[in-house]
């Protein structure tokens, strides 16, 4: 079957999901939570959800909406405890697996959500912030990243701020950033670089090496057993089509512009048109 980017990409975070862990998900992250609702259908029956909307922990995970998201995060939680409480006491003793999306990343992991530009005060852009990244990051040891379009824009040599901390030399827990995955390609962080730098392990199918290095702000090591990333089955196609994202609300964060509100008006007409018609 053909595959889509978005749809490699929900797979392969998919795949790297384990049993019985807890994962948290951050604010507006749908093709995060497609790739654990995907695992939870398929190889990983019995996951924790842990989320910044419902600022709780649950076992019945939301389905991916837009509308009423925070209602049913909140009405299946086990128990909610807040943002600050969970990312200072609860998420430092329950070490989930967690992706962020890196605004900025560099050779080591080390990534920015703060802002564009070497001026605080003036920057180019503003970004959403930290969010608790510079929290839970020192301690973590299953921190993941993704970016939906992989450019020179995101891969840089060096950040303009650090808020996620990476494999620098000066971290005293926690392992830093494992995986990274984007439209081209998965990475890890063990090459030869005594500070782990980004390393490429396989390519999407249709990209080569010269493409992925050519939208990268700086050099990465190839893994020596590098190879094509396994492709979707069938199964994991029809699953995340048909019933965990069938308004493709996942594809929001690979659009931008006009594409991305006319796809926000559509999942929300739909939306509506369902909850009027459950009324």
């Amino acid at each position: 079957m053909e595959y889509s980017p978005d749809e490699i990409m929900v797979v392969c975070i998919s795949r790297q999901v384990r049993d019985g862990e807890i994962v948290a998900q951050g604010l507006a992250t749908p093709i995060v939570a497609a790739g654990y609702l995907l695992a939870r259908r398929t190889h990983a029956p019995n996951l924790y959800f842990s989320s910044a909307i419902g600022q709780g922990v649950c076992r019945e995970p939301a389905p991916l909406k837009l509308l009423q998201v925070e209602s049913l995060w909140l009405d299946r939680a086990i128990t909610n405890i807040g943002f600050v409480r969970a990312v200072a006491d609860v998420l430092p003793s329950l070490r989930p697996l967690e992706f962020f999306r890196p605004a900025q990343v560099d050779p080591q992991g080390n990534f920015n959500n703060i802002a564009f530009g070497k001026d605080y005060h003036n920057p180019r852009l503003r970004l959403p912030g930290t969010g608790g990244i510079p929290d839970v990051t020192t301690f973590l040891d299953d921190i993941y990243l993704y970016v939906p379009r992989h450019s020179r824009i995101t891969f840089v040599p060096k950040l303009d701020f650090y808020s996620g901390l990476g494999h620098n030399g000066v971290r005293s827990h926690g392992c830093g950033p494992q995986y990274l995955i984007s439209d081209l390609g998965q990475f890890d962080f063990n090459g030869s670089d005594p500070e782990c730098s980004m390393r490429l392990v396989s390519y999407h199918h249709g990209v080569s090496i010269e493409r992925i290095q050519a939208k990268t702000g700086f050099e990465f090591e190839i893994a020596p057993d590098l190879q094509e990333t396994e492709p979707p089955t069938e199964e994991e196609l029809c699953l995340l089509r048909n019933e965990i994202d069938p308004l493709r609300i996942r594809n929001l964060e690979l659009l931008s512009g006009s594409q991305r509100r006319l796809l926000l008006r559509e999942i929300i007409e739909q939306e509506n048109n369902a909850l009027r018609s459950d009324l």
